[in-house]
C-alpha cells in the first residue's frame, strides 16, 4: 500500500542536514513540486513546532510532520526524508531523528 503513496519522486536520501527546519524543507519539497502543498504547509508545521513543541516526532527516530488541512494542503500525497545522521527535533529521547515522513491530506476524512 505504501507504493501508492511514496515512489523515487517523493523519497529522498541525504547524509546529513543542518537543522529540523531545513529537513522538513526538504522533505517537503517533493510534495510542492507536485502541487499537492504550498510554502504555507511547512511554515504551519514550523509554527506549531515553536508553540507546541515536537508533537509528531512518534517513536525514536522517526517523525510524522503535517498541518491542518485548511493551511495549506492541497492534495493527498506522503514523502519521506532518510537521513544516515539524524537530525535533533527537541524530542528529548526519541532524538536523533533520521526518517521524516510529511503527510499531507486536503481534509480530515482522506484516507
Amino acid at each position: 500500500m505504501l507504493n501508492t503513496w511514496l515512489s523515487d519522486s517523493t523519497i529522498v536520501l541525504r547524509k546529513s542536514v543542518d537543522s529540523w527546519q531545513q529537513a522538513l524543507d526538504i522533505c517537503g519539497k517533493p510534495l510542492l513540486d507536485a502541487g499537492l502543498i504550498t510554502t504555507d504547509y511547512l511554515t504551519a508545521i514550523k509554527k506549531q513546532h515553536e508553540k507546541l513543541g515536537p508533537y509528531y516526532v512518534l517513536a525514536p527516530g522517526l517523525a510524522m510532520p503535517h498541518a491542518r488541512p485548511e493551511e495549506g494542503a492541497k492534495g493527498l500525497g506522503l514523502s519521506l526524508l532518510k537521513l544516515e545522521e539524524g537530525v535533533s527535533f527537541s524530542a528529548e529521547e526519541f532524538d536523533p531523528v533520521d526518517v521524516i515522513i510529511l503527510l499531507a491530506a486536503p481534509d480530515k476524512h482522506s484516507r
